[in-house]
């Protein structure tokens, strides 16, 4: 895994991104934002699930007027994505910690210049917001709807507001596919220092969102790319914040809590092994500890996994083993393993906290 690319620290509300931050995961309401009931509730949602981020849609000028009280309302920081009409982003700036642009579809450049006014005013930043579906007509003429016309979006608009003399940028490079995204933030990262929003846009339902943000936001994490994520799931808001941290944790980037190394189901498995892996997770998803665990449903496997994990159990016919770094701590009947295994788990982590 490469080293994570340095690049300027910028600050969404008290959440800082970028620089050695750690790389927040964020998600989006779809309530009616003027709905400030059902937008509070979904926000409260995202922060009890883990989120670091939340975005609210800005459609109608009703849903800007809604973002004081429904800011009073959460802890979270809060993002207005606004598309087409700049007046909702001005009112927006008054009340939020973010404000979130689709060049493609805002129109004159005079306007951005009254958003980015706003912004300096409140020392909000700005995340430009390239999707490969809404290009400006220049570059979409140019360049067809590519990786090379994403970044050519992004280059003049991170150039526009440098002019202006606005710095707080983030940048996003969205394609609904995981060639193109990748392939664009690839091409943009040599060439500036601001942070990068990960996301691949309208990604599916659950199956095929996790998936494609797998191989996508995992590549360019594994490429030391990326300082904030989004997974887009069509489905339950709490399902981003979960991918999401799972592919910072699995791509190595966070170090927190449990990996879980248990057997691919086959003839050899000696034990209910899909049980107790389901009861391993359920039981000690409090703990936060890093830590490599094994559940291992024969021997072949068994030996050595169970040897170079933490803490393991090693099932047999009826019965199995209770390991600790390697060395066996106990030999049990099968329906007391689990037990006896997250009795060990918890007290590594006590230890090693």
């Amino acid at each position: 895994m490469k080293e994570r690319v340095k690049t300027k620290k910028i600050y969404v509300g008290n959440v800082a991104v970028g620089g050695d931050a750690p790389i927040s995961v964020q998600s989006m309401t779809y309530s009616d934002t003027h709905n400030v009931a059902a937008t509070v509730e979904q926000i409260n949602r995202l922060h009890f699930a883990g989120a670091d981020i939340v975005r609210v849609a800005v459609p109608e000028m009703e849903d800007a007027y809604a973002l004081k009280a429904i800011k009073e309302q959460i802890s979270l920081p809060l993002v207005a994505d606004i598309h087409f009409n700049y007046k909702l982003a001005l009112e927006a700036a008054k009340w939020v910690d973010c404000i979130r642009l689709n060049p493609g579809n805002i129109g004159e450049k005079n306007r951005i210049k009254e958003v980015v006014k706003a912004c300096q005013d409140r020392s909000l930043p700005i995340r430009i917001g390239v999707n490969a579906g809404s290009l400006e007509k220049e570059f979409e003429n140019k360049y067809g709807a590519t990786a090379e016309g994403m970044v050519a979006s992004a280059e003049y608009n991170i150039k526009f507001l440098e002019d202006l003399g606005f710095t707080d940028i983030k940048v996003s490079l969205k394609a609904s596919d995981v060639e193109r995204t990748v392939d664009a933030y690839r091409m943009l990262r040599p060439k500036n220092e601001y942070p990068f929003h990960l996301g691949v846009t309208e990604a599916g339902t659950i199956f095929h969102a996790t998936v494609k943000s797998s191989i996508g936001l995992g590549a360019l994490l594994l490429d030391g790319i990326g300082d904030t994520m989004r997974v887009s799931i069509t489905g339950e808001l709490e399902e981003e914040i979960k991918v999401g941290k799972a592919i910072l944790k699995d791509s190595g980037r966070v170090k927190d809590g449990l990996n879980i190394i248990s057997c691919p189901t086959c003839g050899r498995i000696e034990a209910d092994l899909v049980t107790a892996v389901a009861e391993v997770e359920k039981r000690t998803a409090h703990i936060k500890t890093p830590m490599d665990v094994s559940v291992m449903g024969c021997v072949v496997n068994a030996i050595g996994e169970a040897k170079h994990a933490d803490v393991a159990i090693a099932y047999g016919k009826g019965a199995g083993l209770v390991m600790l770094k390697g060395e066996v701590v106990a030999r049990l009947p099968e329906d007391q393993l689990v037990d006896r295994f997250v009795s060990e788990v918890e007290a590594f982590a006590k230890e090693n906290s």
